[in-house]
């Protein structure tokens, strides 16, 4: 990820994309492969840029919304 956009989103957008981002997480830990130190490693990667991304996603919110307590 070197490079950033800015995007505005709605709160219903960024919890759609959050939900995407689970989806994803749960496919990519529960692909079936065979386990080598590459594929084991291009997996972590994996699952690392995807909490990242939903990291960020839950650290922002759309202007002029409060953060949920």
């Amino acid at each position: 990820m070197s490079e950033t956009l800015t995007v505005g989103l709605t709160e219903e957008q960024r919890e759609i994309l959050l939900r995407g981002l689970r989806f994803a997480r749960s496919a990519v830990a529960l692909e079936v492969y065979d386990s080598t130190p590459e594929t084991d490693a291009e997996r972590k990667s994996k699952l690392r840029e995807i909490r990242q991304l939903a990291e960020y996603l839950e650290g922002v919110r759309p202007a002029g919304t409060a953060a949920r307590t």
